[in-house]
């Protein structure tokens, strides 16, 4: 019985790393899309301000 479930952890090991490899991946890409886009939020507010531009309507 002993190998069975040793067994089933080998085969399913390699799913459950490439999968949680996969979200971490996908999660911090989200994370910097979300960073960036408020940096450059951030810039255009600045611009426009110094441009004397009435702020932008989001």
């Amino acid at each position: 019985m002993d190998n069975y479930w040793l067994a089933v952890l080998w085969d399913l090991a390699p799913t459950v790393v490439v999968a949680t490899v996969f979200w971490i991946i996908l999660r911090n890409i989200l994370r910097f899309d979300r960073t960036e886009r408020r940096t450059y939020a951030a810039i255009e507010d600045e611009e426009r301000a110094k441009r004397g531009l009435p702020p932008r309507e989001d």
